[in-house]
């Protein structure tokens, strides 16, 4: 049967990856809707479906390069995309300045996740990711961004240079030197 077959694309694993990527397309719906409790609803269902995907892939003898390339792919998603366009777009209220400055730090932590993600996965090739991740993983730097859009919300820290002091600490943090044990 296709779903426990290794080969198939759509593999059970693999189809909860998808899962996960419907999860994130869904919450860019709502946060372009201005709706981002709905947005992060979706975003930790995608984050659920990415532990899930994990477990089911190594339980069933499911994982495989391609696989491993659409997890890449979700997680690009999921955990660097929407995060960054949920806070991006909840800030988004001052001049052409600071808009333009918001724009420049959320494309430098999109390119340091996305970077993060070819790293890891030329290190897990090679066998080096075993014991420990280099740098912060790509769902540890959403759940960050979550927590700033979390004290931005609340009003705990409003001062949009601040903000974005932070996003731009957790993108350089993405590709840090950093040890984090593995799992």
């Amino acid at each position: 049967m296709f779903l426990y077959n290794k080969e198939s694309r759509f593999n059970l694993a693999n189809l909860v990856t998808f899962l996960n990527i419907t999860a994130g397309v869904i919450a860019l719906y709502f946060i372009q809707q201005g709706d981002f409790f709905t947005a992060i609803v979706f975003a930790w269902i995608a984050g659920v479906l990415d532990i899930l995907d994990g477990k089911i892939a190594r339980k069933f003898n499911l994982s495989c390069e391609f696989g491993i390339q659409l997890d890449s792919f979700a997680d690009f998603l999921s955990f660097v995309i929407m995060p960054a366009f949920l806070l991006f777009y909840a800030l988004l209220k001052g001049s052409a300045f600071e808009t333009l400055l918001a724009g420049a730090v959320f494309i430098y932590y999109i390119i340091s996740g996305l970077r993060r993600l070819i790293e890891f996965n030329l290190k897990s090739e090679a066998g080096d990711v075993a014991k420990y991740f280099e740098g912060i993983p790509t769902p540890l730097g959403a759940i960050l961004l979550w927590v700033l859009y979390l004290i931005y919300s609340y009003g705990v820290v409003t001062n949009l240079y601040i903000l974005l002091l932070f996003v731009a600490i957790i993108a350089t943090l993405l590709n840090s030197k950093l040890k984090i044990p593995h799992p």
